[in-house]
């Protein structure tokens, strides 16, 4: 039986690990060895990265809408308990943009929410029954 070898199938995996590492430093761009390597780890990166990209907004929103209600004199947990009491169904994305955009309406929110919290008396310091 005479040996096979890979032929176009072989040229066709070089360009297709070649084609994903265009623009990678060195050699990581020249040598198949060296861009598979980096095309694995690029990738490693990017499903990692995704993940925490979705973190780091929400940490900014937070940020922000803390900032907003130390401006106003209240904290952001009072806030946020606040306004689940009151029914208010915004989440952190849409709070942050209101606190930029419109100070006069996340005034409002702060007040419902300041109000919803005191009229509802709170658990702390109470012994369970």
């Amino acid at each position: 039986m005479p040996r096979v070898r890979k032929g176009a199938a072989k040229t066709q995996a070089r360009k297709r690990i070649l084609r994903k590492a265009r623009g990678y430093f060195g050699s990581n761009h020249k040598s198949k060895y060296r861009a598979e390597n980096a095309v694995i780890r690029a990738g490693v990166y990017a499903f990692r990265d995704r993940r925490a990209r979705k973190r780091d907004y929400r940490a900014l929103w937070i940020t922000r809408i803390t900032a907003a209600c130390k401006m106003r004199g209240t904290r952001y947990s009072l806030f946020m308990n606040g306004l689940r009491m009151a029914g208010v169904t915004l989440n952190r994305k849409m709070l942050s943009q209101i606190a930029i955009e419109d100070p006069k309406l996340f005034d409002n929110l702060v007040a419902t929410a300041v109000k919803a919290s005191r009229a509802t008396p709170s658990k702390r310091g109470k012994k369970a029954a």
